[in-house]
């Protein structure tokens, strides 16, 4: 008979190997729809959970929990789409007067950039960067919904940028994984280049603008 002590089965939320240890593919969808739906999810650790999830589902993985690629891949696509599309119903039904009510220094900063990257990129180029922005992809969708963006651009928008940041990060780990052996060991580090990179896009487009301003 297995038993389990605390620490087994505790959850750390903001440890990506903890929750696929915890969940395997499912907990990717329901933390990719938290953090992209719901306010109370910028916390959440979306960038690193995507290419730790693709490490751990490539062949020939030794330590963590073994996930399917095909599983990791649709439920990081239907995460992410169905919880932008949440977040913007949301905020076309009150989203200013919900985060009015929070007092988190992040959320509002992370709002306040989702705001000027819809004005300075328009809609469909401030959508897609903002999935590559930790705290501004959360707050950008129900803001996009406050600010009446029409709803088949944020759609397709959304449905697009998703894609490209769910499956680009997905499979990013997963090619590492396959050619570097034992690369699992090196995952802190990886995570934190990931995250890190996530912030290119958005640095590159900003430089981009001051150069054409």
């Amino acid at each position: 008979m297995l038993t389990h002590t605390a620490a087994d089965l505790a959850v750390n939320p903001l440890d990506a190997s903890s929750l696929l240890a915890a969940f395997g593919a499912l907990g990717i969808a329901v933390v990719l729809f938290a953090e992209t739906g719901l306010l109370i999810g910028f916390f959440l650790p979306g960038d690193s959970l995507l290419f730790t999830a693709g490490l751990l589902a490539r062949a020939g993985t030794h330590s963590g929990p073994r996930l399917d690629l095909t599983q990791v891949l649709v439920a990081a696509a239907v995460g992410a789409l169905a919880g932008a599309q949440c977040g913007y119903v949301l905020g076309r039904r009150g989203g200013r007067t919900l985060l009015g009510r929070s007092r988190n220094r992040r959320l509002h900063e992370g709002a306040a950039r989702a705001e000027e990257l819809l004005d300075r990129y328009g809609h469909a180029r401030a959508i897609v960067l903002a999935r590559f922005v930790p705290v501004v992809r959360t707050v950008l969708n129900p803001l996009a919904g406050a600010l009446g963006v029409a709803p088949r651009t944020f759609a397709l928008w959304q449905t697009a940028g998703g894609l490209v940041w769910t499956v680009g990060l997905v499979l990013a780990g997963y090619g590492l994984g396959s050619a570097v052996p034992n690369v699992d060991r090196y995952l802190l580090p990886l995570v934190g280049l990931v995250v890190a990179l996530s912030l290119l896009p958005l640095a590159l487009e900003l430089l981009r603008s001051r150069r054409t301003g």
